[in-house]
Formats: structure tokens, sequence, C-alpha cells
């Protein structure tokens, strides 16, 4: 048996009742158990028939990023929840169990969507380009993979970086509320819009998340930290706006009225936001 092990609940520490962790899990146990099995689709199948073909193509293509990105943050989250936990961190430990749950939902309720809605969609890696494989393929996994052999501070904030800030700060985020926008002005789809209403919350809890993680890794580490974070996010944010760049290119006209330059514009304005809430304050 091992006589170091400590409980720190037990051991007269408790919890730290109002940390960001705890609060944020507090709200996913609130909004973030939603069923991808009870989303109605079946005045989206009746949608999708009435869209012409490229339109069904284009929107084809904005879902298959999506449903590629959330299975590939759901497959490289597991390293650093083991980082955190090897560090003591309960709090952040509880708040990223939901965090994963939520993230394997999301995948579940895209292929509901693929498999009900649109049927025989093909191979969906057709609407994968370089900057997608780039931040996919390899910046993302390859971080977050880091994490077995090497949880350093150093470690912790390439991953988070990466994870938190571009794929989910810049691509999701954004992707996600053009998209909510779109379909509620067109008033279709209004199974995808509620997926997509559902996904815009909890990936605003997912984004706090990664901020506080930063900035806790700034605030206890220094400014190489610091550093290292500006290098990564700066080295791959042009991959994401490339890829936004990419979607629209591929398109005569985008359906539902979907804009680039509202695309990029709310992109950049939020990964600025993310980006001043981090650096450290001279």
């Amino acid at each position: 048996m091992d006589d170091t092990r400590q409980f720190r609940t037990i051991e007269g520490e408790g919890l730290d009742w109002d940390s960001l962790p705890m609060r944020l899990w507090s709200k996913g146990k609130k909004l973030g158990t939603w069923n991808p099995e009870s989303i109605d689709f079946s005045q989206d199948v009746e949608d999708w028939r009435e869209m012409s073909e490229m339109d069904r193509e284009a929107l084809m293509h904005v879902t298959a990023q999506f449903l590629g990105g959330e299975e590939s943050v759901t497959e490289d989250l597991v390293p650093l929840i083991v980082a955190i936990s090897d560090e003591g961190r309960l709090e952040e430990e509880m708040y990223l169990t939901s965090f994963l749950f939520e993230e394997a939902k999301h995948v579940e309720v895209f292929c509901r969507f693929f498999d009900e809605v649109v049927d025989e969609p093909g191979d969906l890696t057709r609407f994968h380009d370089d900057h997608y494989e780039t931040i996919f393929h390899e910046a993302l996994p390859s971080a977050m993979h880091r994490l077995r052999d090497d949880r350093s501070p150093e470690a912790q904030a390439e991953a988070s970086a990466t994870y938190n800030m571009i794929v989910e700060g810049v691509l999701a985020e954004t992707g996600y509320h053009a998209y909510f926008e779109a379909l509620q002005d067109a008033e279709v789809m209004p199974g995808l819009r509620e997926v997509t209403r559902l996904l815009k919350q909890d990936e605003s809890r997912h984004m706090a998340y990664g901020v506080h993680l930063l900035s806790r890794l700034v605030d206890e580490h220094g400014e190489p930290i610091w550093t290292g974070i500006d290098e990564r996010m700066n080295t791959l944010l042009p991959h994401a706006l490339g890829m936004i760049e990419h979607l629209f290119d591929s398109y005569e006209t985008m359906p539902l009225g979907l804009d680039k330059d509202a695309f990029i514009d709310y992109a950049t304005s939020q990964f600025q936001k993310r980006y001043e809430r981090i650096r450290p304050t001279r």
C-alpha cells in the first residue's frame, strides 16, 4: 500500500468551491448534460432536400470540418487531464472530466447529422486542406501527446495554446458563431441550429478554462511561458485563418449568406481578446 497517498477531501483541505474550475464544473452540470439523441433532425431532412447541390456541398464542407475537429480534440484531451491530475489539481481535474464528456457528445451529434440528414456523404476528408492538416494532423496531436512524457509547464502551455486558443478559440468558436447566426437568419435546419446553440455554450466554458490554465502558468512560471504561448499562437493563427480562406474560396457563393470577412473579423477579434487576457502586465 502507498503510504504517501493523500486525499485532500478527507484530510482537512477540501475543495476550493470559489475557484474558476469549480464554477465551470457547476455550470457544466447544469448546461452540459444535453443528450445528442434528443435532437430532432426531421425538419433538417426536409430543408436539406430543398437545397441546391452546391449549397449542400458547402454545408457539408463546414460541418465536416466541425466533426473532424471535435473527434480530434476528443482523442487528444486525455494527456492534459493526466498531467493536471498528477499535479494534484483536483478542481481542475473534476472540471476536465465534464470537458471530455462534452467533446465526445459533439462527435456523436455531428455523426447523427451526417447519418440522418446528409445520408451517404462520402469521404469527408476531401474537405481537409493543407492548413487543416497542419493543425489537426500535426500541431494538435503532437502538442497534446508530448504531455505523455513531458508534463512541464512549457509543454502544458504549448498544449493549451494549441487546443484552447487556436482550435477552440479561433476555429470552433468562430465557426459556431457564424453558423448559428446564418441558420437562424435563414430559418432553416432547426435541429442543427439547436446543436450549434448548445455547442456554443459548451465551448464558452472550454475557452474560460483555457484562459485560466494559460494565465495560471504565466503567473506561476513567468516570461518564458508567455514567450512560448506567444510564439505558438502566432505560428498557428495564419493556418487557422487559412482554413477560413480555403473554405470560402472553394465556392462561388456560400450557403445561407455566410460572409468571409465576418468570419475572419470575428476570429481575429476573439483571438486578440484572449491574447490580451493571457499576456502578462509589464
